[in-house]
């Protein structure tokens, strides 16, 4: 057998390094092909670990959002796979208790000394139109008794006498009788408040149609009194009791 000459050695080594070159380079093409499904399901892993853990705390509203996140960010991974089957039903309950904290909000209770007396109050502020406030006051006074009205920051209400406004009541129409106070207070007392309050307690939505002393403005003030707790309305008076009489 004739030894190799200085060429042939060379020219093998040559082919050996250019082979070795070849092969490091698909090594490294395929770990860079790799390395971002790897970092992106890494990714996915712990945003569904800290998703987890916020369901496990009942902490529905950064759930909600996390597990959007995830179903955006990574739409077909497993940890979205996973977020699909939970996150509809912690969304829904979500919504409700969020609308259910927006009502009860609406309405402020209060208990504090007035004209010689205590009055306990509770107050909602209508919802529509947005220019004008007032006030759905449910008061109760350890000599007045027990009242439900409506006040105006600004001027008084039209209403000779007795009057009847119309009304809405979770759509369906009706009327309730009122007066205006003798003292001139820009307020409209409603007749029966036993029954008004029987009433909204049942109730989502209240409309009533009034009109203003100023310029005889007509407006139809709505009341969104589905948060009104009753429990938080303290009774006053002896025995513990609103006394029922009107002022």
């Amino acid at each position: 057998m004739k030894p190799m000459s200085r060429c042939t050695v060379l020219a093998s080594l040559v082919a050996a390094l250019v082979l070795a070159g070849c092969s490091q380079q698909g090594d490294s093409a395929t770990d860079n092909a790799q390395a971002p499904a790897q970092a992106q399901a890494d990714a996915a892993a712990k945003k569904l670990d800290t998703y987890r853990q916020l369901v496990r705390i009942n902490n529905d509203e950064m759930a909600v959002s996390m597990g959007h996140d995830i179903l955006d960010r990574f739409a077909n991974s497993d940890a979205a796979k996973e977020v699909q089957q939970s996150l509809p039903a912690i969304e829904k309950r979500y919504k409700e208790n969020s609308e259910k904290n927006r009502l009860q909000g609406m309405w402020l209770y209060q208990v504090s000394p007035m004209q010689g007396g205590t009055q306990s109050t509770a107050t909602a502020y209508n919802t529509s139109p947005s220019n004008h406030r007032v006030r759905l006051v449910l008061r109760r006074h350890t000599e007045w008794g027990q009242n439900a009205f409506l006040y105006s920051d600004e001027r008084g209400f039209v209403c000779k006498a007795n009057c009847t406004l119309a009304a809405t009541v979770d759509g369906k129409p009706t009327g309730i009788k009122a007066f205006a106070p003798s003292t001139g207070e820009p307020a409209l007392m409603i007749r029966d408040d036993k029954a008004f309050i029987a009433m909204l307690e049942k109730a989502k939505k209240i409309t009533l149609d009034v009109t203003l002393q100023d310029g005889e403005k007509k407006l139809q003030l709505v009341y969104e009194v589905g948060g009104f707790d009753a429990a938080k309305w303290a009774p006053v008076g002896k025995g513990g009791a609103a006394k029922a009489k009107k002022k």
